[in-house]
């Protein structure tokens, strides 16, 4: 068994290592290039044939081992998205055009009797296979935004879905020719990858982000002869959305973030998750390891759900998932959209849906809805492990979920659980929390006994699920914090630099200090004198305060360079911070913008062009 896929990727790897470096030649000979732009990462051009590579290396892998012949349909629909792609990145089509594309190639499977076979209506069936295929081809697209971090992520869940069809094969039964597709297509992102880590050499553009989307979202579909079939509804839906999850996420949390802000969901832009993850302080190498970290947890859980132990199993989905979803509000947190945009002031939303957006309080209240619900099923799991002894006590569990549910949500009200704020989550917190848990597990209790006089219940269960809960609420509160304070420590050690100024000024000193990669200097955030600005976040850091905080930072030894980052600082103000610079020995440095006038002829209208004059860390006034 094993023979039959290492063979395949080897192959493919092999090309593919061969093919890349000659598409990326041929495309920098052409022109065919990445230019940098405002919505984009890099800041040099950069080949954009590396789909070129993939592609080819497909093709010649699957007629090599005849695969191309046991799934035409599947390689000829893979084959004209890609070449769609590939167009697309010559002559830039319409995202209309695209879509008709990937729409029709779409329902070609479906045709073909591809299908997710979700739902026992056809109908029904259909939309969503149509809406599965179309949504990943561009998960995959939108997530193609980093070096190395579409192909890692295809790799991870390639392998995935290999692990979880392979499970279902009856001992000793031949290698499905959907399995060693699988095992081709990732031998020929293997060898893109090794050209496309930090610093790439080469993109896959759009030719291989949509092969890569198309190819994942068909393979996860099944055929009426010879299905791969599943144990149980859960594992039919949720295991391919795990082992998809990454791009599934990265989309639906660029997609919202752009909706909410008034902006196009197709308009382009340094707002993914992985563009977020750089904001707060990682480095572009590490964004990415984190989202390949989750890629491959996300394909683990599902695979463990498709074959193994469905009660743990299912906790573990459930788990992820929810910390996936804590994940996507910290991120949304994020500011990545500067203000003053008239697309965000001019936002498509009503004022009753932005209030509801924004009401902190409603999705604390769902969030613990759903931990009360997964910690109590979770403690009749735990208690009852043994199948059929759960299933006999399963009775007594849909008896009192209702009760344990509002009876807890009840509890944590009265104790006053919806009064903190997460990212100020503390000790006292937890005492809160704490006596929350315990007023509702000991509350529950006596109801049930004199609702059923605690007939056949076992009270070990209600001790379990106080323990699984205070855990869950407690981490939850705190992972704010948590996750805040980790990636402060994932920034840059050095001099610590306050910015004075959160203006155009602003901005160009972060790009200054980022361009000179000066990695002995830890930018602590910028000081405005606006106090509206105070708590916001710019760039990643945090607005400190005013001209006060500054002094205090100054006269505490906070601070080792101040940048004056604003062109207009009163000359008062200027000479208090010299003085209070020079006094406690902080270097203070400016950021300056000088127009120089060009003439070419005496004629000519005079022209003017702004000099920025380099950043110094050095220079002091």
């Amino acid at each position: 068994m094993i023979e039959a896929l290492w063979r395949p990727f080897l192959l493919a790897f092999g090309t593919s290592l061969a093919l890349v470096p000659a598409c990326r030649w041929a495309s920098m000979r052409l022109g065919y290039v990445a230019k940098p732009r405002e919505d984009r990462w890099h800041k040099k051009p950069v080949a954009l044939f590396g789909g070129v590579g993939i592609g080819l290396s497909l093709l010649a892998s699957t007629l090599v081992f005849g695969i191309a012949w046991e799934l035409p349909v599947l390689l000829i629909c893979t084959m004209l998205i890609f070449m769609t792609g590939v167009v697309d990145d010559v002559l830039h089509l319409k995202p209309s055009t695209k879509l008709v594309a990937q729409i029709s190639l779409a329902s070609t499977l479906l045709f073909f009797n591809y299908r997710l076979n979700w739902f026992d209506s056809m109908t029904l069936d259909a939309i969503f296979t149509l809406v599965w295929v179309v949504g990943l081809t561009n998960a995959f697209n939108l997530l193609d935004n980093m070096d190395g971090l579409c192909a890692g992520v295809s790799l991870i869940a390639g392998v995935a879905l290999i692990a979880g069809l392979l499970q279902a094969l009856p001992l000793g039964a031949p290698v499905p020719p959907e399995v060693r597709y699988l095992a081709i297509l990732c031998g020929a992102t293997a060898g893109f990858l090794v050209y496309n880590v930090h610093p790439a050499s080469i993109f896959m553009g759009d030719g291989g982000s949509l092969l890569l989307g198309f190819s994942f979202s068909a393979a996860t579909l099944s055929t009426g002869a010879g299905d791969l079939a599943r144990p149980d509804v859960i594992s039919i839906v949720a295991a391919p959305v795990l082992v998809l999850l990454i791009p599934i996420f990265d989309t639906t949390l660029v997609t919202v973030s752009r909706i909410l802000a008034g902006r196009s969901a197709a308009q382009g832009g340094r707002d993914h998750s992985s563009h977020r993850l750089v904001a707060i302080g990682l480095s572009e190498r590490q964004a990415v390891a984190v989202l390949w970290l989750l890629a491959a947890v996300g394909g683990a859980i599902g695979v463990r759900l498709d074959y193994f132990n469905q009660g743990a199993a299912a906790l573990s989905a459930g788990a992820f998932l929810l910390g996936m979803a804590l994940f996507a509000v910290y991120l949304f947190s994020i500011r990545v959209y500067e203000e003053g945009d008239t697309r965000v002031e001019q936002g498509v939303l009503t004022p009753l849906l932005v209030e509801l957006v924004y009401k902190r309080r409603v999705a604390e209240v769902v969030l613990d809805f759903c931990l009360v619900s997964a910690c109590y099923y979770a403690a009749y799991r735990l208690r009852f492990e043994d199948p059929e002894d759960f299933m006999k006590n399963f009775q007594n569990f849909t008896a009192s979920f209702p009760l344990i549910v509002a009876v807890q949500m009840i509890a944590f009200f009265v104790v006053g659980l919806y009064r903190g704020v997460w990212r100020h989550f503390g000790l006292a917190d937890t005492l809160v929390v704490t006596r929350g848990v315990v007023f509702g597990a000991v509350a529950t209790q006596i109801v049930i006994l004199y609702a059923y006089r605690f007939f056949s219940y076992s009270r070990s269960v209600f001790a379990i699920y106080a323990v699984l809960l205070l855990l869950a609420v407690t981490l939850s509160r705190a992972s704010f914090r948590l996750v805040g304070e980790f990636f402060q420590r994932q920034r840059q050690t050095g001099r610590r630099v306050a910015i004075y100024g959160t203006e155009d000024g602003g901005t160009l000193a972060l790009s200054q200090l980022a361009q000179h990669g000066d990695e002995a200097l830890r930018v602590l955030g910028f000081i405005d004198e606006d106090p509206r600005r105070a708590g916001t976040r710019i760039g990643g850091y945090p607005v400190l305060g005013n001209f006060s905080a500054l002094s205090l930072l100054v006269s505490t030894h906070s601070v080792d360079l101040v940048i004056i980052a604003s062109p207009q600082v009163p000359a008062e103000r200027l000479h208090n911070l010299q003085t209070l610079c020079r006094e406690h020995a902080v270097s203070l440095t400016r950021i300056h913008v000088a127009l120089e006038e060009i003439v070419s002829e005496e004629s000519a209208r005079p022209a003017t062009a702004a000099t920025v004059v380099p950043f110094s860390p050095k220079a002091q006034s």
